[in-house]
């Protein structure tokens, strides 16, 4: 298997139109299957938080390339990125080797459905991600527009191990402590983390959660209104389904770019 490109790589290579070349800042490996870096921004790059992008390597002499959530918010000097380790992956078998000093490269073009503008107005807005699906919601929970839009922000996150969970928690520690994040978000964000496979204060499929009711009687808030209540969601194909299922059965429509609504959901995968 070709080993990924480095820097002096790319001396050589030619990067194709409408791509940006950058150099991996920072690199942190969660459990062995799980790991986020950070990497300079392009002076042009502009997105809206809760997009992706499409992030590769050269591999050999062709770029592979995979979509990616931006989890730093849309006001940050650098892109930051969580990801799965696929053993077999076309990309994340060799992501998951990056260092600081290396390259990846991204195209110039970042798009996606969870945005803040795809939304009707609502008072209360749920983030409903599994694994690295949390992504796009750390882009989201640290961008101030999504505070102006929302009383009430409630991000839940569900994995299979409680080591999987640091991501969320170091996010929420970074707000708490950032000095004007933590003015903005106040008490507004809610953070519900949820493990399956061990034993935790929370515990359960969040769909199991959410039917059962468990999930509003822990936070103190009523169940699902679409008056007031707005939901995004990131995960598994199958909590994509089990989830939209669960909102529309609450009087919920999916919305889009083109036609806001009451919910939303990202269907790109990482492999």
């Amino acid at each position: 298997m070709n080993a990924p490109a480095k820097n002096e790589d790319f001396v050589a290579a030619k990067i194709p139109d409408g791509v940006y070349a950058e150099t991996v800042l920072d690199v942190e490996h969660y459990t062995e299957h799980l790991f986020r870096f950070r990497m300079t921004r392009p002076d042009a790059f502009r997105f809206r938080s809760g997009e992706f992008a499409m992030i590769g390597l050269m591999v050999g002499d062709k770029p592979i390339y995979r979509a990616y959530s931006v989890a730093s918010p849309a006001w940050d000097e650098e892109l930051e990125f969580f990801s799965i380790k696929v053993p077999d992956g076309p990309l994340t078998s060799h992501l998951q080797k990056i260092k600081a000093g290396d390259t990846v490269l991204m195209r110039k073009k970042p798009t996606g459905t969870l945005v803040l503008d795809a939304l009707t107005p609502g008072k209360r807005l749920y983030m409903f991600s599994t694994g690295t699906g949390i992504a796009p919601f750390a882009s989201l929970i640290r961008d101030p527009e999504t505070y102006e839009k929302f009383d009430e922000v409630i991000l839940t996150h569900t994995c299979r191990e409680v080591a999987e969970l640091k991501y969320g928690f170091d996010l929420i520690e970074e707000i708490r402590n950032h000095e004007f994040l933590s003015e903005i978000v106040g008490d507004k964000l809610k953070h519900y983390p949820t493990v399956t496979r061990e034993d935790y204060p929370f515990q359960g499929r969040i769909t199991d959660l959410i039917e059962s009711g468990k999930l509003f009687t822990d936070l103190g808030v009523p169940p699902l209104d679409p008056a007031i209540d707005r939901g995004m969601i990131c995960g598994s194909s199958a909590m994509l389904k089990d989830t939209k299922e669960l909102l529309e059965k609450a009087g919920l429509t999916e919305g889009a770019n083109n036609k806001p609504g009451e919910f939303v959901i990202e269907r790109a995968f990482v492999g």
